[in-house]
């Protein structure tokens, strides 16, 4: 293990509090462009914001790429994984610990379930969701044996920080996290995600789109439910024809062969998403598990109304600023997109108010009021 990953980064004085080794090694896999990887961005830029950069150090993988990072004033370490994929976990469970003590941490964060498994420093791991064994039944095999392990030791995790109240209580039902070790600490939207100034006329521009269409953001994967997504814009057609279904990000792996009818845009950057959500008339989610719902954050802050299923976490972030409907009801959620396309002024305005009670600045301070609990906690 080696300190300084040939990141330049300016030091400033560190300040009172504990020493603290956040691991972003899942910025430099597939992670980086999913939900975790935008985890990862958000409390970097967060602990930034507060002045807490200063007492981390990132931990990196030597053999791989180095990720792009936000700015700030932490550290960098490297460690080398022999292998990559679902043996990472097995390896960081077996040697990770040996790391720990070279660098001899206060508190080491996890943000994904690669564990130590006989860490010498308390543990906090972020949890985003437990959705293989939340949903999905026999489809999820597969997936439960990748995080098998991960699922084992998160019980012996110092704390953990779930990002929604219902990902909590899947940890205590499927984990058997005993609540007292467990805080709730939302995710927020990155800063990009707000009103575009001009964002109808780059949509034209770019895509030969027409402001007022409808988005679905993410993988097509079985859990996002496609037949579903098609079947709500059948229904929203009905109510609003002629109107448009837009699909934006990496389809996956599961995504159906064909979505006919629909203007697929691919993975895009952010500046450009956040167009898409300014200029649609509803974001349409027909999600049947989510850790947070993200997306429904990133289209709200956008001022995007948004029309999802009633299930998981996404009653906590959408809380009436958009419109649920029963879990599986793909009529029911296309109907409701196409009433919000009629009265769209009314829903924007709610969900920009709701976007703003999610920030990252407050979500990196509840984290180290965390990492500060559990060093007490053993003193």
């Amino acid at each position: 293990m080696s300190k300084g990953a040939g990141v330049s980064r300016a030091k400033k004085p560190k300040r009172s509090g504990p020493s603290v080794l956040l691991d972003m090694r899942p910025l430099q896999g597939p992670s980086a462009g999913r939900g975790v990887g935008t985890y990862a961005k958000g409390l970097l830029a967060g602990l930034a914001e507060i002045g807490f950069d200063t007492n981390v150090t990132l931990l990196l993988d030597a053999g791989l790429d180095a990720p792009d990072l936000p700015s700030g004033g932490y550290d960098v370490a490297q460690t080398r994984h022999r292998y990559h994929g679902q043996l990472a976990g097995y390896e960081d469970a077996a040697v990770l610990g040996l790391d720990l003590r070279k660098l001899r941490p206060d508190v080491y964060h996890a943000i994904n379930l690669w564990l130590p498994g006989r860490p010498p420093c308390p543990v906090v791991v972020t949890l985003h969701d437990l959705i293989p064994w939340a949903w999905g039944g026999p489809r999820m095999i597969g997936e439960r044996f990748r995080y098998w392990l991960g699922k084992r030791t998160l019980k012996s995790a110092d704390m953990v920080l779930a990002v929604s109240q219902a990902t909590a209580d899947d940890a205590v039902r499927f984990a058997r996290v005993e609540r007292d070790r467990m805080w709730v600490v939302p995710e927020a939207a990155a800063a990009i995600y707000r009103p575009q100034a001009g964002a109808a006329e780059r949509v034209r521009e770019r895509w030969n789109l027409e402001p007022g269409y409808l988005l679905f953001v993410g993988a097509l994967d079985a859990r996002k439910d496609p037949a579903a997504l098609l079947a709500a814009w059948k229904a929203a057609q009905a109510q609003r024809p002629g109107v448009r279904l837009v699909i934006a990000g990496d389809p996956g792996r599961q995504a159906p062969a064909h979505m006919p009818g629909t203007t697929m845009v691919g993975r895009i950057p952010e500046s450009e998403l956040a167009d898409l959500y300014t200029a649609a008339g509803c974001f349409v989610f027909p999600s049947r598990y989510e850790g947070f719902g993200l997306p429904c954050l990133e289209a709200m802050a956008c001022g995007c109304p948004v029309a999802a299923y009633r299930n998981s976490s996404l009653p906590e972030v959408i809380d009436g600023a958009g419109t649920l409907v029963a879990d599986g009801d793909a009529r029911a959620l296309g109907v409701a997109a196409a009433e919000m396309l009629a009265a769209p002024d009314k829903w924007r305005e709610m969900g920009l108010a709701r976007a703003r009670l999610f920030d990252w600045g407050k979500a990196a301070s509840r984290t180290v009021e965390a990492y500060e609990a559990v060093v007490s906690r053993l003193r």
